[in-house]
């Protein structure tokens, strides 16, 4: 498949791209770095600007993308510009290259605003108002054949390979186990036009993505 990686630099970008790449797909990479990430015959890169004009990025995009992932984040430095406006950007562009799924990284419960009371969230509350509507234009503006993935906190510890999905209070994941959990969904009829949150847990992560076929 050829996929377009927005963020690929970023601490679940890398990983994720290299995962890709090790299953042999064609990754198009997007980072502000000049420095190539990765050395490898499937790996291309380009520079797309998050705050630009759409028909910019367009012009450097390739004509067809099987999948593009949202992996990017502007970590609290430009949340309306890049996290919401810069995202919705993406999905137009992804919609005018016959996209066949997005894919979304989000936060956990960015669309239950009533959650946001439990401690921690008032700390975040500018960015969940960023991902909110972002997430919530992806559902009901886009026309994408959408998947949100919504990890709890994100930590440097080893992954498992198991999670838990569609949680009632956060926790936290292994940063690894997101990469994993960004490319059990790719082109998974289980989680087109899903929201799922998830936490470290002791199922296995295809066998938690599985049953959301149910």
């Amino acid at each position: 498949m050829k996929i377009l990686v927005i963020g690929a630099s970023g601490r679940v970008g890398k990983i994720l791209t290299e995962k890709l790449l090790d299953n042999q797909h064609e990754v198009i990479g997007t980072t502000r770095q000049d420095e190539l990430l990765f050395i490898n015959k499937n790996y291309t890169q380009i520079n797309l600007n998050l705050t630009g004009e759409l028909k910019d990025m367009q012009e450097i995009t390739p004509n067809t993308l099987d999948a593009v992932y949202f992996v990017a984040g502007s970590r609290a430095q430009n949340l309306l510009e890049i996290d919401l406006h810069g995202a919705v950007k993406t999905m137009q562009l992804a919609k005018n290259k016959n996209a066949q799924q997005y894919i979304m990284l989000s936060s956990v419960f960015s669309l239950e605003t009533d959650k946001w009371k439990q401690e921690g969230f008032d700390q975040l509350k500018d960015y969940y108002i960023a991902k909110h509507y972002s997430d919530e234009w992806l559902v009901k503006n886009s026309g994408l054949n959408y998947t949100i993935v919504q990890p709890s906190a994100l930590t440097e510890k080893e992954g498992t390979g198991k999670i838990e999905v569609n949680i009632k209070h956060p926790g936290e994941n292994s940063i690894q186990d997101v990469a994993s959990t960004l490319l059990e969904v790719l082109n998974n009829k289980a989680t087109h036009h899903k929201v799922i949150t998830l936490h470290s847990g002791e199922t296995p992560i295809k066998k938690a993505i599985q049953s959301l076929l149910s």
